[in-house]
């Protein structure tokens, strides 16, 4: 990607020397990222829109001890790979803001830019205590992307997803969910999911997704259209993370069989229809994933 020379963005809240102590993680209110699916399927995975697990882990709220975080731990020395990372996220970060804030003034709306939280290991959210395990999130109730940047090793050397664009999908990911809950489709697909059954519920949770990533390719379309971002092999860089983080291929490797109706994703091939949606239409209207199926 042709990053280097961008803007970084002012909304990067660093809580990287943040500790903790005790507890396990419960997440109220929001957010638990994909919780306890990604723990139980992979491990680390791609943030689910925290709104619909509200159902799911409501137990858990109430059984389990919050986690306590130190915030005077004193600040670490950050390798130069470390310090290339976070000014790379922020820059996508930046690149996001300009091209979402230039997609909403077109349709008469206003952009809320979101914030951008880096963390190691756990951190407070408005929805809860998020870890690592996680994977990357969005917390509606605080409208921030969370993230602990060892997610990209993982995604590098479990997924063999390697590269920067597929890095940048991550991020592009999360704030589609933003995009969603500032459209308030989010909150009525969480509506409607109270009063479906799991099936559908999970049918839901698949289509929220998937138009994260369609908003996703999107977002890749018009920067590439005003920035020039995208390099030969970068498209690839991110179907590959598309096609290893699908709900299929999770449950190949962790369980060596395919559940559909338990997904909460979509397939590797859906994920990968819909970031190619998203990115050749370049609308917000091509990414109505709840009436269009995939061919």
């Amino acid at each position: 990607m042709r990053l280097d020379e961008g803007r970084e963005s002012s909304n990067i809240e660093d809580r990287r020397d943040e500790g903790f102590s005790g507890g396990r993680f419960p997440i109220s209110g929001g957010s638990l990222g994909i919780g306890g699916i990604v723990i139980t399927l992979a491990g680390l995975y791609f943030g689910i829109d925290p709104s619909i697990l509200l159902q799911g882990y409501s137990v858990i709220k109430s059984s389990t001890p919050s986690a306590e975080v130190n915030t005077s731990q004193p600040s670490k020395q950050r390798t130069p790979e470390e310090q290339k990372l976070s000014r790379f996220v922020s820059i996508v970060l930046a690149d996001t803001e300009d091209t979402w804030k230039t997609l909403f003034n077109e349709k008469g709306k206003q952009y809320s830019e979101p914030k951008l939280v880096l963390f190691s290991r756990a951190t407070r959210t408005a929805c809860g205590t998020g870890q690592s395990a996680m994977g990357p999130f969005y917390c509606p109730l605080d409208q921030k992307v969370y993230i602990d940047l060892d997610f990209y090793n993982q995604l590098q050397r479990r997924f063999k997803a390697p590269g920067d664009f597929a890095q940048a999908y991550v991020i592009a990911h999360e704030v589609g969910h933003h995009v969603q809950n500032l459209l308030g489709v989010s909150s009525k697909v969480h509506q409607t999911q109270e009063r479906a059954s799991k099936i559908e519920a999970n049918a839901l949770s698949v289509r929220l997704e998937l138009q994260a990533d369609c908003l996703a390719g999107v977002w890749a379309n018009h920067a590439d259209k005003s920035r020039h971002v995208l390099e030969q092999g970068d498209v690839e860089e991110a179907l590959t993370a598309a096609t290893a983080i699908g709900d299929d291929s999770l449950q190949k490797q962790s369980q060596g069989y395919v559940v559909p109706e338990s997904f909460t994703h979509g397939s590797s091939q859906q994920r990968v229809y819909w970031f190619k949606q998203g990115m050749e239409k370049g609308t917000i209207e091509s990414c109505n994933t709840f009436k269009q199926r995939e061919p």
